[in-house]
Parts: C-alpha cells; structure tokens; sequence
C-alpha cells in the first residue's frame, strides 16, 4: 500500500467518504473537498511526468504552507518520485547542499523563495525549476499555474510499492551537519496509524496545525492522520504568526484540536478574556519539542477544564515515539509518556543494556515509523540504525513507567569529571518568575573543560543580574550544575518544529568561555 491510498479512498468503488466533504484549508482562505484533492493530485502527477519525473527522481519541496503543498506531496507520492521537502529558512547554501546531497531534479519552489537559488544554480543538478505563489516568477523557472491546467486522469504509471522510498527529510541539524532520512510509503503510513490511534481521530476531528508543512510534526504527525481518518484539516498562513488570528480561524472553523508549540501555548494562556465559551468545539491541544512550563498547565485546565493537553516526543527518524496523556502530564509535567501503539522504546547503558529504573542512559526506539537510514550515508546508517534500533542520541529515564528526557547526548555538559544535564538547569532557570524562557550550554573552561552558559529571557521589564541568576540556580542545584556565565537575548532562536538551536547558541556563548567566570 501507498500513501496514495488517503486521496484514493473517497473515490474508490466503495468510498470511505463523502467527496464533498472539505479535506483541507489554509486558515479561511484556500480551500478543497476530498474529491477535488484527488483530481488536484492527479493533475500536478501528470505534470510532473510531462517535467521527466521518473520514479525514484527526487522532486524538490521549498513551498511556504497552501494547497500547492499537499498537492505536490501527494502528486509526488503517487508517480513513485520522493519529495525533498525543504525548510523554507535555509539560507541559499543550505539549500545547495540539500538538492546536491539529494540530487534533486525537479524544484518546486514559491517564487520569492527561488531568489535564494538563482546565484547558486550554476552550480546545482537541478534541471527544472517551477515556480509557485503571486510573486513575480524569474524567468528561468516555469510557471506552477500551468500544473493546474494539466489533464486530471489517472498518471499513467505504476502505484508505489510500501517499501519504495517516499520522502527525504533532512534533520534540522541542531547538532551537527543535516543528513536525509529516508521515509517509505510503510514508514509514513505506520506514523500515521499510530497517531490516529493515540489521537483518537475519526471523521468529526477538524484539526489545526500552526506548523509548517515541511516539518513532520505538522504534515505526518497531525494532517495526514486526520485525512487518512476523513477528517478536516486546517493549516496557518507561513510567518507572521499572532495567537489573536488563531483563536479567530479556531472559533469560525470549530476546530476541535489543533497543535501548538510550547511558546504558542503559552500565547494562548496569556490572552486576557479567553475561556471555553469562546472555543467551544476544542477539545485537545497536542504540543511537543519542549516541556510544558507548569503555570501554562494550570491555566490551561483552569480556562479549559474539558480539553485535553497531550505531549509527543519523536525526532525525524523515528517519528512519533512516546505520547504522553492528559491526565499522567497533570501528574508528571516533565515525563515524556509512554510508547505509541507498536513502538518499542527502551532506555541502555554505554554498553548497550537497559538502564536501571532512574538511571540515565541513550533513548533507542523501534518500530512502525522509524525511518530506513540515511540518504548516501551508509556508515552513519549502521551507526544510527545498525542494531535494529534507533539510536536517538537522546538522552532519558525510565522511572514509574514512564519516561523521562534528560536532553540530547550532544548537548551535555562534562564539567570536572561530572556530567550535567541542561535540562535539569533549564527546568531550574524557568522556576524564576522573572526568567521567561532558558537555555542552557557548554563553554569552554580551561580548569573545568567546560562549564554551563546560561541563555536567558526575561520578562518585560523584569533586571535580574548575573549574580541573581547564579544564585537562584545555586538554591536548588548542587554547585557543579550551576551555569558559570549568563547571556540574556530578547528571544531564545528555534527551528520550525519549535525546538531551541543549540548550535547557534554555543556560536553565541563561546566567546565568554575565554572571560572569566562569573561565579568560581
């Protein structure tokens, strides 16, 4: 089976649904039924052939959020090329080394955004350009327009099989270089089974993403399910992101569920006058990347008593991983949950057997979902995939069922023999009612090796002064876990999927790893 099989079902000869329903819509704007979803699919297929695609080509995606997106995704899908689905903020020279790394042929690209590849395309095997959006195109790429004027019978080519490969997403690189993780048709639909059952989605689900559709957490995690369950989906406007225009499309849609980052959510709670009566319809609020500071919780079920908060925990090779439930996240706000259905999650040591009850070790994952490798990568696909298990490089805890994310194996910090989690700093930083947002990295220390540096927010005109915050961290942490130097930004920077860039962090913290430290 393919993932062909979303569009097809609502028009096969026993449909699973009405195609009339309404499939998908960009806030209030664009929108499109099942049935028209299926002969927008067919007419980008066929363009795409008519462009050379052949299976197994590589079709790049570098599309803001619209129903251009799903299109191409779908269309892509079912002529057996693979989607590149690109992070509309790379630079140009990220972008180069994705299509090169990838060998993309065909790039589908919204216009304003092809003004990043036009000083590198000498040097690119890309050998179509198409251009969508209102934007003035350039004149060296075709006009996307023109997919929509394309014949809309079935392509005249032979469906995928499961195990063809389906889609590159390339890692957010967070922690080191990106690398493409290969998704098959089995891959994408296991994610999608999984989240439909642990979602408890049916065809009364309207759900709302305000990601981007490049990002699994939008497109696989959350649409796709809801599509494959005939439901509605509902997508943001890309940029220009304000929860007052949210709440809107939420009320007049009548979404039920809808997925918010942590800082989102956090929008959301702060919005004075906003309770139940205003969105009657909601009732769960799905969230991941970060944990959920526990004011937020506590507003939340105080405005919202009925609706749910469910967290995730997954990385782009291995999808959705744990889930963790409205009522153990009231319990345990800092857990991460439980396995999804058929996933296997479990928690080793540095030589690989499983950790104790409460004792820390590499997160490994396998299952439904968990992607093939990497893209040309062989030896860092044995590496990373080579047991049979994916390797998250996540560091975790199992403790009462349940497991705990202690951060990323990159991410911590070796101080004087000592390991320390910027987790557990983090969580400490953000107790401070003056501390809005923080993070926590490695600088180097030339007697310790490294110690931690402090990324703070503050609150609106909140002063808090190095000493303060050390002293804060020294209240309820033993003295080697304590942050050595402070640096405070206006907002801490995130990836698509809301995650905090670390790397771009330690660039920013080096330098005061040369100065002395703020408190010895």
């Amino acid at each position: 089976m393919d993932v062909g099989w979303i569009t097809a079902a609502s028009e096969a000869q026993i449909p699973l649904g009405d195609s009339e329903r309404t499939a998908f819509s960009l806030e209030r704007q664009e929108r499109i039924t099942y049935g028209g979803l299926a002969v927008l699919q067919n007419r980008y297929a066929n363009a795409l052939l008519e462009l050379g695609v052949e299976r197994g080509d590589r079709v790049g995606i570098l599309l803001l959020n619209s129903l251009d997106y799903l299109a191409l995704y779908f269309a892509t899908a079912r002529i057996g090329a693979i989607a590149v689905r690109l992070n509309t903020r790379l630079t140009g020279e990220e972008l180069r080394f994705a299509l090169d790394d990838s060998e993309t042929s065909v790039l589908c690209a919204h216009s304003e955004l092809l003004r990043r590849i036009e000083p590198l395309r000498d040097r690119l095997s890309v050998r179509a350009y198409v251009a969508f959006g209102a934007a003035e195109r350039p004149l060296w790429a075709k006009d996307g327009a023109d997919f929509l004027r394309n014949r809309d019978d079935e392509p005249p080519v032979a469906r995928p099989e499961g195990s063809d490969p389906q889609v590159l997403m390339y890692t957010s690189g967070t922690t080191g270089f990106p690398k493409g993780a290969v998704w098959t048709h089995d891959t994408t639909l296991g994610c999608l089974v999984a989240q439909a059952l642990e979602l408890r989605l049916d065809s009364s689900t309207v759900m709302m993403t305000t990601g981007p559709l490049y990002h699994a957490g939008a497109l696989e995690a959350l649409l796709l399910p809801t599509l494959m369950r005939q439901g509605r989906a509902i997508a943001t406007r890309t940029g220009g992101f304000e929860i007052e225009r949210v709440v809107e499309v939420m009320a007049a849609e009548e979404v039920t569920d809808i997925m918010l980052y942590p800082f989102m959510l956090y929008d959301l709670m702060r919005l004075p006058g906003l309770d139940a009566e205003r969105l009657p319809s909601l009732r769960g609020i799905f969230t991941g990347g970060d944990a959920i500071l526990s004011w937020a919780l506590e507003a939340a079920q105080e405005r919202f008593p009925e609706v749910e908060i469910r967290q995730g925990y997954g990385l782009t090779e291995g999808t959705q991983s744990t889930f963790l439930d409205h009522e153990a996240g009231l319990r345990h706000p800092d857990s991460i949950g439980r396995p999804f259905p058929l996933k296997e999650v479990k928690v080793v040591d540095e030589e690989g057997r499983e950790s104790a009850e409460g004792e820390s070790g590499e997160i490994l994952v396998r299952g439904p979902g968990t992607t093939e490798g990497y893209w040309h990568r062989p030896e860092e696909s044995v590496a990373t995939f080579g047991s049979g298990w994916l390797r998250t490089g996540d560091v975790g805890r199992v403790s009462g069922g349940l497991l705990f994310l202690a951060g990323r194996k990159k991410d911590m910090i070796r101080s004087g023999g000592e390991n320390i989690s910027p987790a557990e700093v983090e969580k400490t930083l953000v107790a401070h009612p003056l501390i809005a947002d923080a993070a926590v990295v490695a600088v180097p220390d030339p007697k310790w090796l490294e110690v931690g540096c402090a990324v703070i927010v503050l609150g609106p005109g909140a002063e808090l002064s190095d000493a303060e915050v050390i002293a804060h961290c020294r209240e309820h942490l033993a003295s080697y876990k304590c942050p050595k130097h402070v640096l405070r930004l206006d907002e801490l920077p995130r990836n698509g999927s809301g995650k905090v860039l670390k790397t771009t962090l330690r660039e920013r913290c080096r330098p005061l790893g040369q100065e002395p430290a703020t408190v010895d």
